[in-house]
């Protein structure tokens, strides 16, 4: 069993994130490894400075540019878009790890007969003409369902269709349009020998053991109990999850790590022992100010969050406005190994400025000098991101 102090496993979580001392990724490769690392990134269309996987990326990967993930993603495509954790980017030598979920998608459209039909006009169309969005699809017939993923087909016929031949792995997502998606044939663009190979591990419990230790090295620190970190593992509840932890536990897969003031015990990959190793050496890497993604997976697990870092943060983008606490499009602040407030900015792309609206500082926060040269620096990364050439900060001063 390892024991931590609260700083030691606050330092051991953002080195692993490297949202700590020196980037630890960089350009497109690091793009690459990072989403190696974490298994997968959490994909949202919305964009006020940044869509969320992009603002995951740009706190972590030194010279991060709007070009990059597109590139990754569309031209490389050593990434693809497929759900993980919910609507998500994965490496694409993931993909044969997922056919439980196509196979299941395929088992969901027996239930609607009418599907086939229009999913032969949708192929045939495809085939002829390449990448199209449902708005250049018009189909034969009418079609309402509910998607066996994660959105509802609703009444839009070629939507359903689309999203269902996605679902089952006929299609991937070419590339998006702002929220736009465009699909193509899968077999273009998947290697063969992914696309057509067997499920590594069809059994259901190695399948979860698989999945609850890729979510535990995406977030570093995981407790066993519920957790949006383990949201869309099929059939993980209590028990299987139990088992789970007990299994990996036995394989020495991962460790039980004990942190000061912690009631429940947290577990790490055995394969981060040596990070770990490196913390318990006292290290005083230097401090970096990032503004961290909303759906970022160092946060998946907001209690956890809360009990290590006392921080407490809600998305309120579905928050009704005369609820919310804070805003719209809240960003939490991390600086050094503290997260020390939260941040609204909008990119005014159009006017080529950066406008943040309202910093919110936690109490006892001291605004010292380094930290609003670090603030300012973290600003100007993400106007740069933007294409912002201006940047607008409220009145900092005391």
């Amino acid at each position: 069993m390892i024991r931590l102090t609260n700083r030691q496993a606050r330092q051991f979580m953002l080195l692993k994130h490297g949202l700590l001392g020196e980037y630890k990724f960089a350009g497109k490769q690091g793009i690459l490894d990072f989403v190696r690392q974490t298994g997968c990134i959490q994909y949202d269309p919305i964009d006020v400075c940044g869509k969320n996987a992009e603002l995951a990326l740009l706190s972590r990967i030194k010279g991060f540019n709007m070009n990059m993930l597109h590139e990754v993603l569309y031209e490389d495509r050593s990434l693809v878009d497929y759900p993980d954790k919910n609507l998500a980017i994965i490496p694409v030598e993931d993909w044969p790890y997922f056919e439980r979920y196509r196979r299941a998608a395929r088992q969901h459209a027996e239930r609607y007969p009418d599907m086939q039909a229009l999913t032969e006009q949708a192929r045939d169309h495809i085939q002829k003409f390449g990448a199209l969005s449902s708005d250049d699809l018009k189909l034969d017939g009418k079609f309402a369902w509910r998607s066996v993923i994660h959105w509802s087909g609703g009444n839009n016929s070629s939507r359903s269709v689309l999203e269902q031949m996605y679902a089952t792995g006929e299609l991937i997502i070419h590339h998006k349009k702002g929220a736009r998606k465009y699909y193509d044939i899968a077999e273009k663009y998947i290697p063969a020998n992914l696309l057509n190979s067997p499920e590594p591990l069809p059994d259901e419990l190695d399948h979860q053991k698989w999945r609850v230790l890729r979510r535990i090295g995406a977030v570093g620190l995981l407790w066993n109990r519920a957790s949006d970190a383990w949201l869309n593992i099929r059939g993980l509840k209590a028990a299987e999850r139990n088992e789970v932890f007990r299994q990996l536990l036995n394989e020495a897969s991962i460790m039980a790590v004990t942190v000061e003031q912690m009631k429940d015990m947290l577990y790490c990959r055995s394969e981060d022992l040596p990070l770990i190793e490196a913390v318990l050496n006292n290290p005083e890497p230097e401090y970096r100010c990032e503004l961290i993604a909303p759906l970022d997976s160092l946060i998946w697990d907001r209690k956890l969050i809360n009990n290590l870092f006392g921080f407490d943060y809600t998305w309120e983008i579905y928050t009704p406005a005369f609820k919310r606490k804070f805003g719209y499009y809240v960003l939490p602040l991390l600086y050094g190994e503290n997260f020390i407030g939260r941040v609204e900015a909008v990119a005014e792309r159009k006017a080529g400025r950066l406008v943040v609206k309202n910093i919110w500082f936690e109490d006892g926060v001291v605004q010292t000098k380094e930290l609003r040269t670090a603030l300012d620096d973290c600003f100007q990364r993400i106007a740069r991101f933007n294409g912002c050439e201006t940047i607008a900060v409220p009145d900092l001063s005391d």
